[in-house]
């Protein structure tokens, strides 16, 4: 059995993560639970910064907090020296009230609105990711009228698209956001905004893929982005600061991936761009980078409750658990896959296969197929690894399911960093029925 970071079994057999008891964990905030080991968050920031500070290059590694946001989940972030990716209004919103630093925060999207714009320039935050010509019309509106500067990055396409084992380089053209690098509209983008009195055009930023465990696509993505910035260069004398090669870094899901150690991908995305930089005479930019999953995805487990079972003869055995879609949507959208553990019987044999169904009234609603686990009873606490980046910033209340509590555990202590939603909280903005019928 592949543990994780702190993960370890106990003598009493039990699945411990953070030096606390799993079982102890589901009995005393309930299942579904959400559990952060903020040690492997933490050794996976220090993993990425420290490669950047070794090899003496300038950088900021950006948490892409898409991935698990909340209060709590920045104030790491904070600690840990990151900057912040935040993509909606809400996810600065809850930036701001963590107290992260606004100076920090890097805001991407494919259609921001007005309001949106204006609560970056009103915290003040430190760079704003354009996606496309309608924004850089909002972008220069509000900044004449606040009489404000705003750091910006261009978005492209690079026409390199990368995913998990492999990368190809047509077809990305195609995508919601970003200027494409080799249509012209990058070149268009440039115009708009490098003479603009407000907006400080700092470089560029593309976004190649995610669970990407080749370096290969990045190494290309660098070399067409450093291409452009050298004819930039040469053609208007522009001056690139910053360089935003993304995220998109993979992590072990199950034994058929292999994905490669932080320092790995830093250390190739460097030798590309200072080997451009001598290529075409250019001053080294500072490289920024977004890693989301591969800072919090390991670091999750997700505690369920086995409940019901079903055996279909000679097709499946079936376990229902307490949760599901609702708080993992992955299985069911891109069809993701997982290992688990039955967390009170770590170390006994997996001698049974059950297909792990949620409660949800889906038929589609299921966990992990043919999951090879210890003999399960009802009352059971199954443990899903892996489950730390879009389980709960996905979740949902669909069939009306409260969603889940978050605990993070380091150094034998635990906190709860989410309450758990009650039926109450459920229909809190629900307003009754004021028509009269007939009206």
């Amino acid at each position: 059995m592949h543990l994780y970071g702190t993960q370890n079994i106990n003598e009493n057999g039990h699945l411990t993560i953070g030096g606390v008891d799993a079982v102890e964990l589901a009995n005393s905030y309930g299942t579904p639970l959400f559990v952060y080991d903020l040690e492997l968050v933490r050794k996976r920031a220090r993993g990425f910064i420290g490669t950047f500070q070794k090899l003496g290059v300038k950088a900021e590694v950006a948490y892409a907090s898409k991935a698990f946001s909340c209060v709590a989940m920045y104030q790491v972030a904070q600690e840990e020296n990151l900057s912040l990716d935040v993509v909606s209004g809400g996810e600065l919103y809850t930036a701001i009230k963590s107290g992260f630093p606004a100076e920090r925060i890097h805001f991407h999207g494919n259609n921001k609105s007005y309001a949106e714009l204006e609560l970056a320039f009103d915290t003040k935050i430190g760079c704003i990711v354009v996606d496309n010509f309608y924004e850089i019309a909002l972008l220069k509106e509000i900044s004449e009228a606040k009489q404000q500067p705003m750091r910006i990055l261009l978005r492209v396409t690079p026409g390199v698209e990368a995913h998990t084992h492999d990368f190809i380089t047509t077809g990305q053209a195609d995508s919601k956001f970003g200027f494409d690098l080799n249509n012209g509209q990058a070149d268009e983008a440039f115009q708009k905004v490098t003479d603009h009195e407000y907006l400080q055009l700092l470089g560029l930023h593309c976004h190649i893929g995610s669970q990407i465990f080749e370096t290969d696509g990045f190494s290309l993505a660098a070399e067409k982005l450093m291409q452009k910035i050298g004819e930039w260069k040469e053609k208007y004398n522009f001056e690139c600061t910053v360089l935003n090669l993304g995220g998109g870094f993979g992590i072990r899901y199950t034994e058929e991936d292999r994905p490669l150690e932080p320092q790995v991908y830093v250390e190739e995305m460097i030798k590309t761009v200072q080997s451009h930089c001598a290529q075409l005479n250019l001053t080294m930019p500072e490289i920024w980078i977004e890693p989301g999953r591969s800072l919090v995805g390991d670091a999750g487990t997700s505690l369920y409750t086995i409940g019901s079972r079903k055996t279909v003869p000679d097709i499946r055995e079936y376990i229902a658990v307490d949760g599901g879609m609702s708080d993992n949507i992955r299985p069911a959208l891109y069809d993701a896959k997982y290992e688990a553990v039955i967390a009170n019987k770590a170390n006994e044999e997996k001698n049974s296969t059950y297909t792990v169904a949620g409660k949800l009234c889906e038929s589609g609603d299921k966990l992990i197929v043919d999951a090879s686990l210890q003999s399960a009873e009802p009352g059971d606490i199954l443990a899903i690894f892996c489950t730390g980046a879009y389980g709960y910033s996905m979740a949902s209340n669909y069939n009306r399911v409260p969603r889940p509590a978050v605990v993070f555990v380091e150094g034998g202590h635990h906190q709860l960093a989410i309450k758990r939603e009650s039926y109450e909280d459920i229909v809190q903005n629900d307003l009754p029925l004021t028509l009269q019928k007939g009206e």
